[in-house]
């Protein structure tokens, strides 16, 4: 497929990038540093406070998240012309995919011909529908007729295709020659996507939760309320994917009429065009963070010995803010939530449960036979060798993307569902969801695995025979299915803001509509009591005085989609910010033309 420019952005269209990137840091990082000290008071508050009694017994894996290495051969569709060659694919660990001229280029450690990070890509099996969706990207207008060119993908039908597809980058066509390979490296590929996206979510260090409120305020102040996907992949990600939102319109405007050829060559290079521009974003945004890493390392350090001595008085005047801003706002809120909330909250709260149960119940199978195979072997097969061998699988169940796709599976199929919750509430967040319901999967997984290996070797000695051994690995088995049930309510993540009116009146808010939130996973659970957490997944509302309930919920309004110019406001209008405020940026100028 040709179309592709010569050179993608000349030098006065990567310094008005640039310039686009400088101007949203500027606008971004007071409230990133405004977060900072909002999330090291609410670190401090939690370890202070008093704890909750333990439920769930479960260990935290100490193994971090990752993707089992993949690799083997492919054909890519790649050149100019395009045309398929045979490439040998790497999937990394961290989520990356390389890919080089020979298998022995790769194996003599010389450098692959490309790689790409996963964040924000999705994996395609179907030729047609691949093509159905470079038809959308470039239609060709009413009335023009052009061309056709030779188009490789239409003159040679791919058996067992797998297209990476992104909004703002380059697509990749590959080829496996079988569909057993393209089958695992299409679990592979998913797997690196999931954990290249959530890094952010899974993180517990208070600057990436800070960062991801920080980018919430951010984008209200320019009139996106709800939630979406912006938020999965790194810092630098994100923000890219922010700005390329924004400059999408523009793009499209420009560049799109002046496109000649095929349809799918036009899509072709606009897709060329747009990992251009994402490639100049993302260079300056991580530039940016890196600039500011120095400043927000001092920042941290600087907040802790301030905020610690301190930090009863601090909640205290927090405490005192939220009792008057709560009676300003108490009767127009339950207005509105009995209006806008009430009347749906029971039909979500089923949608999110039944996605969780089915993935929860999903993994207890799974651990549940993996248990059962170990005390099989033990039973029939005392040999050491097969034995460590069995173990050593055991413990890689979390990261095995065959076995796992039965969990995986169940969040996916809740996709569709849960895309139900765009008409009521501007939901477009749905992969986020699906996202983090998988991850829920694994690190489950992970910990029951951890915790029975661990109960495992405090049971087992030398002393025992076979029999005895199986015995002992029975009662650890009971012992970790137990615990599992125990997790179904976990559905919400929770954190807050704090100590700026906007932060303080923003948490009343989340703490009433979570009161209901509570009451109606009470009813559709039949428990009275949920205060189980898995840590790293969810947390507990954040009350230190008892004079507030501070909790993060996702809001439920409708955020101004790319390219379109409608928007939809707030559900309930705030107060003036008060002590935190920011001038919104002007409108983005016209992206300039090499003209």
């Amino acid at each position: 497929m040709g179309g592709r420019p010569s050179s993608p952005l000349d030098k006065r269209q990567q310094q008005h990038l640039r310039g686009q990137v400088d101007t949203m840091l500027r606008d971004f990082l007071p409230c990133y540093r405004e977060q900072l000290a909002a999330s090291v008071l609410r670190q401090i508050s939690r370890e202070l406070g008093p704890q909750e009694p333990a439920g769930c017994q479960l260990m935290r894996s100490k193994k971090l998240p990752r993707v089992r290495e993949h690799q083997g051969p492919l054909t890519q569709l790649w050149g100019h012309p395009p045309r398929w060659q045979p490439i040998f694919c790497v999937l990394r660990g961290d989520g990356r995919l390389e890919w080089f001229s020979h298998r022995e280029e790769y194996e003599n450690g010389g450098h692959p011909l490309s790689s790409v990070a996963l964040t924000g890509y999705t994996v395609l099996t179907s030729q047609r529908d691949y093509l159905c969706l470079l038809d959308a990207l470039c239609p060709v207008p009413s009335g023009e007729h052009t061309q056709e060119e030779p188009e490789p993908l239409l003159e040679m039908p791919v058996n067992f295709p797998l297209f990476l597809q992104h909004p703002f980058r380059r697509h990749l066509c590959f080829s496996a020659a079988t569909g057993e390979a393209r089958r695992a490296w299409r679990l592979a590929l998913q797997g690196g996507i999931r954990l290249r996206g959530t890094v952010l979510q899974r993180s517990q260090a208070p600057a990436a939760r800070a960062f991801l409120d920080a980018l919430r305020l951010y984008r209200q102040r320019r009139g996106h309320f709800g939630e979406d996907d912006v938020t999965l992949g790194s810092d630098a990600e994100v923000l890219t994917g922010v700005l390329m939102r924004e400059l999408l319109p523009a793009l499209r405007a420009q560049t799109l009429p002046g496109l000649r050829g095929a349809s799918r060559n036009r899509a072709w290079a606009w897709t060329e065009l747009l990992d251009a521009v994402h490639a100049a974003v993302l260079a300056g945004a991580s530039a940016g963070l890196r600039a500011f890493q120095p400043e927000k390392d001092e920042l941290l350090a600087a907040l802790e010995k301030t905020i610690r001595p301190d930090v009863d008085q601090i909640l205290q005047l927090r405490a005192r803010v939220a009792r008057r801003l709560r009676g300003e706002v108490e009767g127009p809120l339950e207005t509105c939530l009995r209006g806008r909330v009430d009347t749906q909250l029971s039909r979500v709260t089923q949608k999110l449960l039944s996605t969780v149960e089915a993935v929860l119940s999903t993994v207890q199978t799974l651990l549940a036979q993996g248990m059962d195979r170990l005390s099989r072997h033990l039973r029939g097969s005392p040999s050491s060798t097969r034995l460590r061998k069995e173990v050593y699988s055991f413990g890689e169940m979390p990261w095995d993307s065959e076995l796992m796709h039965a969990c995986y599976r169940e969040a996916e199929r809740s996709q569709k569902r849960l895309g139900q919750l765009v008409a009521p509430f501007g939901f477009f967040g749905t992969r986020s969801l699906v996202f983090g319901a998988q991850d829920l999967a694994q690190q489950l997984m992970a910990d029951a695995v951890a915790t029975f290996l661990q109960l495992a070797d405090q049971c087992l000695t030398a002393a025992l025979d076979c029999t005895q051994a199986a015995q002992q690995l029975e009662k650890v088995r009971g012992r970790v299915l137990k615990e599992l049930p125990e997790f179904e309510g976990e559905v919400l993540a929770v954190g807050s803001p704090a100590l700026t009116i906007e932060g303080i009146y923003e948490d009343i808010v989340r703490g009433v509509l979570l009161q209901r939130i509570h009451g109606e996973l009470k009813k559709a659970l039949g428990v009275s009591d949920m205060s189980c957490t898995l840590d790293g997944c969810s947390e507990a509302p954040w009350d230190p005085t008892g004079a507030d309930e501070e909790t993060e919920a996702q809001r439920g309004t409708c955020p101004r989609q790319p390219g379109s110019g409608a928007e939809v406001q707030p559900l309930c209008s705030r107060p003036p910010p008060g002590t935190s405020t920011a001038a919104s940026r002007p409108h983005l100028s016209s992206f300039p033309s090499d003209k």
